[in-house]
């Protein structure tokens, strides 16, 4: 069990402590789906907040909107100061998904505003879901979109101690590999500079930094830095670097998988010709072409989430990887609001295979593009093990 240390300076009254004893017998007794009900400003927040800390599991805290969720992640992390409480939500400012309207021939490329630092935020959620039990998880439907395979993002992690043999050319390879970028004027997130034996890493899901030092082929030392001015906070024996980005896999893995890339592609442009669209052919061929010459050089490629099907392994079909899949086997979902996040949850899978469905059929994308996708209601319903409504 996870410990959660609830910190408040008042305590349940009134309906509280029968609520929190009755939803926590519940929860220990195999109950599925509870329901709290309660009037704004009735107290439902901090009467989860001692659910959580009684049931002692890792906790997703599920809101209809990025303001809500913003609020509830305030009010839990006074809560629990000493835990790890997470925000989760979109991370686009701005938003135009590539599309493409028949009646205009018109195709509209994708173009995103991407927040930097809530970026930043849900890289901070899924290291913290593979590192700790301690978790709670405030986030957004966001939750249900494709995430990429918690394997892979597990197999990427570098752990390094003081006294371990490495290349230096070896340790850059790996920090490329997991979607770092070497920058050495500009300091953010995601981000590496090396200075003669002198790495430092500025990890995706960090405002700090981590610095490696090598005398010749052996790690020397490990420091903590403050991410800004660069200053030394401790040093460290060991420490694990996380991949920047969450659509990550091995070189290997990503050349494992353009054979079957251009053979489906390959298949597509056959179909198309057979049913007389040449230009779609020809279109869907130069795409892809592009993607693959940019997997097998760089291993990303813009619209790398389209080709998560291969990468991730999956068949044809098969629901994608998404944060839920970070969480371990056993652990509580709170549905803030739930008469309005229930309908949302459910709405999400329709309205983005009518778009996709667009770019396969005029040859835009693969017909893989469709299974980079939010989860189908029955698919969520799966999650749903130990949950608790609020409304």
């Amino acid at each position: 069990m996870a410990d959660f240390k609830l910190q408040a300076p008042f305590e349940p009254t009134g309906d509280q402590p029968q609520a929190i004893r009755q939803l926590t017998e519940g929860l220990e007794s195999g109950l599925d789906h509870q329901t709290l009900l309660g009037v704004t400003g009735s107290g439902k927040t901090f009467t989860m907040a001692n659910v959580i800390e009684e049931y002692g599991r890792p906790t997703l805290v599920l809101s209809h909107n990025k303001t809500l969720a913003a609020q509830l992640a305030s009010e839990y992390r006074e809560f629990f100061p000493d835990n790890a409480v997470e925000y989760f939500v979109s991370y686009y400012d701005y938003y135009q998904p590539e599309a493409y309207v028949p009646s205009k021939d018109m195709y509209i490329e994708k173009e995103a505003d991407i927040n930097r630092e809530i970026e930043r935020l849900r890289n901070s959620t899924t290291r913290s879901l593979r590192t700790r039990e301690d978790v709670i998880v405030i986030a957004s439907v966001s939750c249900i979109y494709g995430l990429g395979n918690p394997e892979e993002y597990e197999k990427l992690s570098m752990m390094v101690e003081v006294g371990d043999e490495v290349e230096r050319r070896e340790l850059l390879e790996q920090l490329v590999a997991m979607q770092y970028n070497r920058n050495d004027m500009e300091i953010e997130p995601g981000v590496f500079r090396v200075r003669g034996d002198v790495i430092d890493v500025y990890p995706g899901y960090s405002k700090d930094a981590v610095r490696i030092e090598l005398d010749g082929k052996e790690v020397s030392r490990i420091s903590h830095l403050q991410g800004l001015t660069s200053r030394r906070l401790h040093d460290q024996n060991w420490t694990v670097i996380h991949p920047a980005r969450h659509h990550v896999a091995r070189h290997e893995r990503i050349l494992e998988c353009l054979d079957e890339i251009e053979a489906d592609m390959e298949e597509q442009v056959e179909w198309f010709k057979q049913q007389g669209k040449l230009v779609e052919a020809q279109r869907i061929k130069r795409r892809t072409r592009y993607d693959l010459e940019m997997l097998r050089e760089t291993g990303w490629c813009s619209g790398i989430e389209n080709y998560s099907r291969y990468i991730d392994g999956r068949a044809k079909g098969q629901r994608p990887y998404t944060l839920l899949d970070y969480f371990p086997d056993e652990f509580l979902m709170i549905i803030d609001e739930s008469h309005m996040t229930i309908p949302q949850i459910r709405g999400m899978y329709n309205g983005d295979r009518s778009r996709k469905q667009n770019l396969v059929d005029y040859g835009f994308r693969l017909p893989s593009a469709l299974d980079n996708r939010p989860l189908k209601f029955e698919e969520f319903e799966g999650f749903m093990n130990h949950v608790i409504y609020t409304t």
